[in-house]
């Protein structure tokens, strides 16, 4: 079965630096087959019928090996095309290079996903969409406080964020339908 794991915050402002080659080979060394990168900023397309334990085993490479944690939500390749096809602001016309997603590593709480404030960041936009976080923001990823540290503490959970072309090419690397 074909997943996409999403490392946060690797090779961004010069922090956590983890050359895809390598990041890679620490998929491919813990069992996982098939295992393509997309860009610097850690997106993994792999093979596996255990990638809980794949995940959970690269996680534990990359602590031992760069001294950071490995922080990885993972989707099916059926579930990144389902959230592909769920943005609530694409289908508005909303300009492409202003949208991006959260990817969630649990469903949030309902009342926590409520509690979350929806003037937080003047101009933008959110929805929570069970496991995923669609953003509309028009000023960029840079100037919003919608951030994985706010959504992070409300939701209880852990975030990375794709602007919405890298979501199109992870789609495309599957060989799915966009």
């Amino acid at each position: 079965m074909t997943h996409i794991a999403l490392l946060r915050g690797i090779n961004v402002g010069g922090k956590g630096k983890l050359p895809m080659k390598e990041l890679a080979a620490i998929f491919t060394a813990v069992g996982a087959a098939s295992v393509r990168t997309y860009i610097q900023s850690g997106n993994v397309v792999f093979e596996s019928a255990a990638p809980e334990a794949v995940v959970e085993a690269v996680t534990k490479q990359i602590a031992a090996k760069f001294g950071y944690p490995g922080r990885i939500v993972v989707r099916s390749a059926v579930e990144l095309r389902g959230a592909y096809g769920a943005n609530p602001f694409e289908k508005t016309g909303a300009p492409v290079e202003s949208l991006h997603v959260y990817f969630l590593a649990d469903v949030p709480a309902a009342a926590a996903a409520k509690s979350l404030d929806p003037e937080r960041s003047l101009g933008d936009s959110f929805a929570v969409v069970g496991r995923e976080i669609y953003l509309h923001l028009p000023q960029g990823m840079a100037r919003t406080k919608l951030t994985n540290t706010y959504f992070d503490t409300k939701l209880k959970t852990v975030s990375t964020a794709r602007n919405w072309n890298t979501v199109g090419k992870l789609v495309a690397m599957l060989g799915l339908p966009s």
